[in-house]
């Protein structure tokens, strides 16, 4: 392996690090706000940690590239930022335990939501038969893999689930969607209108979220300050950083590496939760999470 790829490899493992420690923050902030303030806060510090970044790739822009049709940017981002809002919001409210707890409702836990929310990359190429793909054999097995493990995870002997796991869950197909629109909207672009779409898309999100908090929160000084440090970490880090990071290291990085180093986000989310929040799983839940893990590579690596 070469330099440059070595450090790739190293970058994708501090964004999967970064990214999985953020529903530690989910869990931390719903102690203080609201799932909605929690998501508009985070994602308009999110949009103005990005904009830094963009001016500077935009004064490195060759000379004579006008970007791309401002009409195309602000219609794609606000597609954007309506899945993202409608995943962002179920997997927040998913963790939100506080707020579950006062309507006799179990949350999930950081651990969990990792794992859950990872099965996006399980349901992108089962969402592409509806474009007429056909997904490979690592595809169905990691499916079948997958819902073994979420079974084993969230589904008890009872064969109850508790309601911010099925939150999660349903976001994870909102999460998929995103994905599938940024396949879509993403060919053409050079570097520079690909972060600016990210930043439209912060905002939306931001923006939808905000409304729908004015809306049915209760928003306060307190509570915002009591949770600015996980909505810091949540929007500059989780945002910010992770996705710069992110930027640069998969210009160099080879694709399977990237797919198994960014997988491991959700095993930083569980050990994140373990030692940080005390959440403990059981053998059967510590089983299902390693199906869910290898569907997870196996629908990325053998699509």
């Amino acid at each position: 392996m070469n330099t440059r790829a070595l450090r790739a490899d190293i970058l994708l493992f501090v964004t999967a690090a970064i990214w999985g420690l953020a529903f530690v923050a989910q869990r931390v902030g719903m102690e203080h706000v609201g799932p909605l303030t929690f998501n508009g806060i985070r994602f308009a510090l999110g949009a103005l940690a990005l904009v830094p970044l963009t001016m500077a790739m935009e004064k490195r822009r060759a000379p004579g590239n006008a970007g791309a049709d401002r009409r195309r940017m602000a219609i794609g981002g606000g597609l954007l930022g309506l899945a993202l809002f409608a995943g962002a919001s179920l997997q927040q409210i998913g963790l939100a335990g506080p707020q579950l707890a006062g309507f006799g409702l179990e949350a999930s836990t950081a651990g969990k939501a990792g794992f859950i929310t990872g099965l996006y990359v399980v349901l992108v190429p089962l969402f592409g038969l509806l474009l007429a793909q056909r997904p490979g054999w690592g595809t169905w097995l990691g499916a079948g893999l997958a819902v073994v493990g979420m079974y084993l995870l969230s589904v008890t002997s009872g064969l109850t689930i508790s309601f911010g796991d099925l939150l999660v869950f349903i976001g994870a197909f909102f999460w998929a969607g995103h994905v599938l629109l940024v396949g879509r909207l993403s060919p053409g672009l050079d570097g520079v209108d690909a972060i600016k779409l990210s930043t439209i898309q912060f905002a939306a999100c931001a923006v939808l979220s905000l409304i729908g908090a004015f809306a049915t929160e209760e928003i306060t000084l307190s509570g915002i300050l009591g949770a600015a440090p996980a909505i810091a970490y949540g929007g500059l880090m989780s945002v910010g950083v992770a996705y710069t990071l992110q930027v640069v290291a998969q210009r160099d990085a080879q694709p399977a590496h990237a797919a198994i180093i960014l997988s491991l986000e959700s095993v930083f989310a569980a050990l994140g939760g373990w030692l940080m929040l005390g959440e403990v799983l059981t053998t059967r839940g510590m089983i299902g999470c390693g199906l869910m893990l290898s569907g997870m590579l196996l629908s990325q690596l053998k699509p």
